[in-house]
């Protein structure tokens, strides 16, 4: 969801992974009864017309986006509905729907209390769904009136004294017998709905009431003379002190048991609108929770809107608990994560439990379970990055309240699942997934060759190859499967050679981020990124992944999330065959190669052409799930562009490497060789790895699509541009492409819609394209220096000062730059880039060690390459880049 956080690597783990032990919900309709209810109902507890209202709730629009990512469909009612009712036609489809809709619980305490024969599954159904066994919670107006129904068939004859002190004896021995029953890990009361939570002490209640409340029931009779369990009275027990004694009789028996002491859940705040709203204030129930210390009291729904009651109570009281469940359905998503920090406000994470409140419809369950999720990332995320709470606390509250507390407080010694520790989510294979759901994939990707891949500080692609039966044994063990390199890899230049400031002492673990699998470069070959891991498990400061998924998870706490898509410009090489040069390749022959020539495309079929070369290109972009927007030609001599589509940045990032593999291992099996040099022909246009944006806010004003979002996003990427150019122009060859009136970005600090000779170019709206960064940039720390830059713009409200210039601002006249706000150039090499980041890095929040590492590789980088002589520079690039 838009507003949701993705958390750092640890917490974001734990959220994603924990299975949930939904403390509270109901049994699913049959397949054959679900339709006959409608399904505006997963998002609201209206009936009748104001049901229909519910259209325009925020919720509901929740709900859709839920149920319409789950279902592959599009995001509107209509088609959200016409799937489901196409999952109802077939036991096969809605079963596996329903386990789809239950996924990532581990077990549901079920209230089985409106029963209805023939329409609600029973509570041991669930067990097909959930990784452990489900178990019921007992309720106790349902208990009563069964007992009471009986009652009246069989002892019609009897005294109202008689009949009350009978009713009770045998609720007290039935609550007795479910104390024993190992299925039965609750109790539950809905008096909130009958008369309200200020229930009476036993010496406050009124027994003379009490029994005339019963007679009236009896004397009212019942519907037919069918079995007690299947029984319904014809006269509802409400508003009466018979009311209290059926709580206080269950509660004094759990009370005088020897073993366990099971929980009496209690409905409190909202629900369906014959609730007594004004007596639905957990705050009533302060008499009674005193008066029977030694019994749980589960306070569920979070009291809503009685929150802060409800975190007040269990906060003060060891017997009480604050359950945060039915608002996941119900409240938008703001409201939600207001829910979730008023009880942390006062209310022991300890004391906190989760459900989903689902009922009837297994969307319930979906939509619950994916809210839950996404408050805790919100919340939580925004906790740590304050720094309330340390990563490690933040998961510690994560696993205990979805998992834990639960576990502890209903004694459920069944429960299958455990919960791996802190370290070990830092090494998770996959999110949700398991081992052998890995080795799956691999499988079924026909791999024999698993690539391991990292970008270094000079932006080399390092790889790692292992044959894919190596993996297999080592997942088949349950470990996650981790690589060993040198600590000094951070720290190496071109050549192997380590920078002065470190040393050959110490080794990073990589650990595989299986959500960047992709299928090549070659055939029977996979391929994904690794994050730098310390040896006790702990993200490295210095790993350029984490760098950038830091970054963008800082942003989204303040709601900011971003959309980023790379092109690729390369130049096709061929191998010189005159082997007295000094010169390996030369220039692709190809008569009258021009931006978007279609001559350039003309011999696309010709065996040994790069056109053939480009359609396995692009055939193999998309089976790796690269989705391929343009391919064309550039303007220098075999120069070409790969459009590539827009993703979140971490994915746009790894995606942009998986491309180039492919791109370059392509053109070599074809006897091409592919440049990233942004000069390679000091005649002939550059070549650049512009960059896609966008920005949006989920908060409500101003909106996303705002300028005042966008504007200060890039007017921070201005204020900051002669820091960001030590990332994306991050080599002393970059600077050779930096010229004026070449289409190029230029040299002046400006924007221009839709003017290439602005290093920021407005194409429209929230959508930029920044220019000044070529394909010797590392994109991970490129793409996390611009996100600083125009995530701080936000912050500070950072005014676009520089007017919109439509011009090429070389050529125009001090005068008319000064107008326009134009009066700074950007650096004029990389000495100056990184003097510039050395001064911005502590506004821009980088971490020091990291900043200095940089500036180290690129400051030794500089003392190899300056020395050199142009045309051997030249030379040097084209052999590595």
């Amino acid at each position: 969801m838009a507003s949701s956080y993705d958390g750092f690597k640890q917490l974001s783990a734990a959220i994603d992974n924990t299975p949930l032990i939904d403390n509270h919900a109901h049994p699913l309709l049959t397949r054959q009864s679900v339709s006959q209810h409608p399904l505006l109902s997963v998002a609201s507890e209206a009936t009748g017309s104001a049901l229909e209202d519910s259209r325009t709730s925020l919720a509901h629009f929740l709900a859709v986006k839920h149920l319409a990512d789950a279902l592959g469909c599009e995001e509107t009612w209509d088609a959200v509905a016409a799937s489901i009712a196409q999952k109802q036609l077939t036991s096969d489809s809605w079963e596996a729907w329903v386990k789809r809709c239950l996924d990532g619980i581990e077990t549901i305490l079920l209230d089985d209390g409106l029963t209805v024969p023939n329409k609600i599954e029973h509570y041991s159904w669930h067990d097909a769904f959930t990784r452990s066994k489900c178990k019921r919670i007992v309720r106790l107006e349902t208990l009563a009136g069964d007992i009471i129904a009986l009652e009246a068939l069989q002892n019609s004859e009897m005294s109202p004294t008689q009949h009350l002190a009978r009713v009770i004896q045998e609720l007290t021995g039935q609550v007795t017998a479910f104390l024993h029953d190992p299925e039965v890990v609750a109790f539950k009361s809905i008096i909130c709905y009958r008369r309200g939570l200020d229930i009476l002490t036993p010496e406050h209640v009124d027994l003379a009431a009490a029994e005339d409340s019963l007679k009236q029931i009896i004397d009212a009779g019942n519907h037919d003379e069918r079995p007690a369990s299947n029984f319904s009275l014809k006269k509802r027990l409400e508003n009466s002190p018979l009311n209290d004694l059926i709580v206080l009789t269950a509660a004094t028996a759990i009370r005088d048991f020897p073993g366990h002491k099971k929980p009496i859940q209690f409905h409190t705040g909202l629900g369906d609108n014959d609730i007594n709203l004004t007596k639905s204030s957990p705050a009533h129930l302060q008499p009674f929770i005193r008066y029977f210390p030694d019994i749980p009291v589960v306070l569920l729904h979070a009291g809503y809107p009685w929150t802060r009651e409800t975190a007040y109570l269990a906060a003060m009281y060891p017997n009480v608990y604050a359950d945060i469940g039915e608002v996941f359905l119900f409240l938008s998503q703001e409201g939600q994560e207001g829910v979730l920090k008023q009880i942390l406000e006062l209310c022991p994470w300890s004391k906190v439990l989760c459900s989903t409140d689902g009922n009837c419809s297994p969307e319930t369950y979906l939509i619950g379970t994916a809210q839950i999720r996404s408050v805790l990332k919100a919340v939580l995320g925004k906790a740590v990055q304050s720094g309330q709470l340390d990563e490690k606390q933040a998961v510690q509250l994560v696993q205990d309240v979805l998992f834990n507390n639960s576990k502890k407080l209903y004694n459920l010694d069944s429960v299958r699942s455990t919960l791996p520790s802190f370290a070990e989510l830092g090494s998770d294979p996959l999110p949700g997934s398991s081992n052998q759901e890995i080795v799956s994939k691999l499988r079924r990707l026909g791999a024999k060759y698993l690539r391991v891949y990292w970008n270094d500080y000079t932006s080399s692609v390092k790889c790692r190859v292992i044959p894919i039966k190596h993996v297999y044994k080592t997942l088949a063990s349950g470990k996650p499967l981790t690589l060993s390199v040198t600590k000094s890899s951070l720290g190496l230049l071109q050549i192997d050679v380590m920078i002065p400031q470190i040393t050959a002492t110490g080794a990073y673990t990589l650990h595989i981020d299986w959500l960047s699998l992709k299928l090549g470069p070659a055939d029977g070959h996979v391929s994904c990124y690794a994050n730098f891991a310390e040896s006790d498990g702990s993200e490295s400061v210095l790993c350029p992944r984490t760098i950038l998924r830091k970054q963008a998870d800082g942003a989204a706490v303040h709601g900011l999330t971003f959309l980023l898509g790379f092109e690729i410009e390369f130049v096709v090489l061929e191998r010189n065959p005159d082997p007295t040069s000094v010169d390996k390749y030369s220039t692709l022959r190809n008569d009258g190669h021009a931006w978007s020539m279609a001559r350039a495309l003309a011999d696309w079929g010709r065996e040994g052409s790069f056109a053939t070369a480009a359609d396995e290109i692009l055939d193999s972009l998309d089976a790796a799930g690269i989705a391929v927007e343009q391919f064309h030609a550039e303007s220098a001599p075999g120069q070409y562009e790969i459009v590539l589509p827009a993703l979140p940045p971490l994915e746009a990032c790894d995606t942009l490497l998986h491309a180039r593999q492919i791109l370059e291992s392509v053109a070599a099996r074809h006897g091409f060789r592919i440049t990233l040099h942004p000069k390679p022909f000091a005649g002939a246009c550059g070549t650049a790895s512009h960059l896609h944006l966008s920005v949006s806010s989920s908060s409500s004003s101003p909106s996303s699509s705002s300028p005042a979002v966008y504007e200060s996003f890039y007017a921070g990427i201005l204020s900051h541009l002669d820091a960001i150019l030590a990332f994306t122009y991050s080599n002393p060859t970059s600077y050779e492409r930096m010229v004026d009136s070449g289409w190029a970005g230029g040299r002046w600090v400006t924007w221009g819609t839709q003017n290439k000779e602005a290093p920021l170019r407005k194409v429209e709206g929230a959508h930029w394209e920044f220019k000044t960064i070529d394909g010797l940039a590392n994109p991970y720390l490129a793409a996390a220096a611009i996100l600083a830059a125009g995530t701080a713009g936000i912050l500070g409200s950072v005014q676009l000062t520089w007017g919109d210039c439509a011009d090429d601002p070389a050529l125009l006249s001090d005068q008319e730059r000064a107008a326009l706000g134009i009066t700074t150039q950007l650096p004029e090499d990389l000495r100056a880039a990184l003097a510039a980041l050395e001064r911005d890095a502590p506004r821009l929040g980088f971490d020091a060690a990291f900043v200095r590492r940089y500036v180290d590789v690129k400051e030794a980088e500089l003392r190899l390459l300056e020395p050199m002589g142009a045309e051997e520079r030249r030379r040097w690039v084209l052999e590595r880049y």
